[in-house]
């Protein structure tokens, strides 16, 4: 199975085609989408080529979700502990959009390999920001408390209009996710994939993995939700996250791993149907070439009874 990478690759090949453009370059004023409608818009002036003004729109938000000035909890700390003196946060946001940084190209560190890194985490805002309350959360697992000031069940939005839950304790975090799709095929593959999913979760090679259900209906922990966040056509999924599972270096690709975990699913979804349809139409395409061998053996056929030399006798000329 594919893991969805963090960066966007496009707003890194912006980045690195600038830093070793040198002082040359040209106006640059674009638009990109990501996956769960994350929008990006670039602009790079010739008056000043070594700073990068991006703007980042986040999905919008569902009722329940939490945030704080427009952005995720966590979201304005994480980024300045990030990117340091290299992004400066514009307040207020450009219209349309929930965030605006200015980047300064020219902070980068000079060594090669560091200065790949700080773009390739700018490339990554997407993680750094929406994860960001995820992160704090997770974090304070790792040293087995509960994060000051933050409710029993928090709600983080993923996706428009759609958010997941977690429940933070000092041993664990269970988080739940209300799978939702607007396809009646997806909903069907995906709910098979789920199930599938969480079979998989018991196979002794993923016995250090976090614990995975599946449940047609809300679990426990999303008592007092209210209905509208809770409709779910797929079924929820339940991950219970463990101290050991956010040690070190193993946070960051947790957090992306949650984070993206409705994308995770619908891209194996779409990738299945597709599969599935590629394997119809070449079943088309044999059961046609049999018919054709079949037609062809029967022309054959009537061609050799039509174009034999039959001489009909008679009785008359029996007789002579």
């Amino acid at each position: 199975m594919i893991l969805l990478q963090s960066p966007s690759r496009f707003l890194l090949q912006i980045l690195q085609d600038r830093v070793l453009s040198g002082d040359k370059g040209v106006d640059i004023d674009c638009h990109t989408v990501e996956f769960d409608d994350v929008r990006y818009h670039i602009q790079f002036s010739m008056r000043n080529p070594k700073v990068m003004v991006l703007s980042v729109a986040l999905p919008l938000p569902p009722p329940e979700a939490m945030l704080y000035d427009g952005l995720p909890l966590g979201a304005i700390e994480a980024i300045k502990a990030a990117y340091g003196p290299v992004v400066q946060i514009l307040d207020p946001p450009k219209d349309g959009f929930d965030l605006t940084m200015k980047i300064n190209l020219t902070k980068l560190p000079p060594d090669e390999e560091q200065r790949n890194a700080v773009l390739t985490q700018i490339a990554s805002v997407r993680e750094v920001v929406l994860g960001a309350p995820l992160k704090l959360l997770l974090k304070h697992l790792a040293s087995k408390t509960v994060a000051p000031n933050v409710d029993k069940l928090v709600a983080l939005v993923h996706r428009p209009n759609e958010s997941f839950f977690v429940a933070p304790q000092a041993d664990k975090v269970t988080v739940v996710y209300p799978m939702r799709f607007q396809d009646s095929i997806d909903i069907v593959l995906a709910t098979s994939f789920l199930q599938e999913f969480v079979e998989a979760r018991r196979t002794s090679a993923l016995n250090n993995a976090p614990s995975c259900l599946w449940s047609p209906v809300p679990p426990l922990e999303l008592k007092g939700v209210p209905s509208d966040a809770l409709n779910a056509n797929a079924g929820f999924v339940t991950f219970v996250v463990f101290p050991r599972h956010v040690e070190g270096k193993k946070l960051d690709k947790t957090v992306w791993s949650l984070l993206t975990f409705h994308a995770y699913v619908s891209y194996h979804v779409k990738c299945s149907e597709g599969f599935m349809h590629t394997r119809m139409r070449r079943r088309v395409e044999t059961l046609i070439q049999a018919l054709d061998r079949a037609k062809s053996d029967a022309e054959k056929l009537k061609k050799l009874v039509n174009g034999g030399s039959f001489k009909r006798l008679s009785l008359k000329n029996d007789g002579n």
